[in-house]
């Protein structure tokens, strides 16, 4: 008996594909109404929700206030040995960053990555960073990089320091592209990042920092509410 070759597999697999139903799929309408009809918790524990995910996932939170925020971001510095650290200046936090105590060991990110490439991968402990949001659901984070703060000042220093406005938190996903109308200004690059850069891949053995920041601290700035 013949055993049949790869082609006459191959058809048989397109033949029973082309004969199944047509594959349902859920329009932009219907994720919205999914969404709407799922029940949420409240937003009253969403700030303790967001942190214990992000914790989860090995992230660190450390919750402040607006007015002192720059006081925990020291201590952040001084407990992980940061001599240098890197931030858009062009920003809230590098307007706040240039008042403060750490100038010493500031620098800016205002050169082409092919210009400072050396001593972005080489030299700089650790890359402050803007969250434009946070996701209770699953303890991301968003980023939305752009010209100030490029996608590389989050991605390649062993420490990613991210400042999170809690008033900024949303529950899902589909809330926060919501509420922050995604849909009439959406950048090139959103990004949402969960905990500190990790993989499996090789001998199912988890990994951080092979793709990625090995640490990730989160600067979590209360609302009045929660103080």
């Amino acid at each position: 008996m013949s055993t049949p070759g790869p082609f006459a597999a191959r058809t048989a697999i397109f033949t029973r594909l082309r004969a199944a139903a047509p594959a349902q799929s859920l329009t932009m309408p219907d994720v919205a109404a999914y969404y709407d009809a799922s029940p949420l918790p409240g937003a009253a524990d969403r700030m303790t929700r967001f942190s214990e995910r992000a914790r989860s996932w090995q992230a660190e939170v450390i919750e402040t206030d607006r007015d002192h925020w720059l006081e925990a971001l020291a201590g952040v510095l001084e407990a992980k040995g940061v001599r240098r650290l890197l931030a858009g200046r062009d920003t809230a936090i590098g307007h706040a960053l240039e008042t403060s105590s750490v100038p010493s060991q500031l620098h800016w990110y205002d050169d082409p990555i092919e210009s400072c490439k050396d001593f972005l991968f080489d030299a700089v402990d650790a890359g402050i960073t803007t969250a434009l949001g946070g996701i209770a659901e699953t303890g991301s984070l968003i980023l939305w990089p752009n010209r100030n703060e490029p996608r590389t000042l989050s991605l390649v220093p062993a420490l990613h320091i991210a400042v999170l406005d809690a008033r900024q938190l949303h529950e899902t996903l589909h809330d926060a592209m919501r509420a922050q109308a995604w849909a009439a200004d959406l950048p090139t690059n959103a990004l949402l990042v969960t905990g500190p850069s990790k993989t499996a891949d090789i001998q199912r053995l988890l990994v951080y920092g092979a793709h990625g920041p090995k640490q990730l601290v989160i600067l979590l700035l209360r609302d009045e509410a929660n103080l």
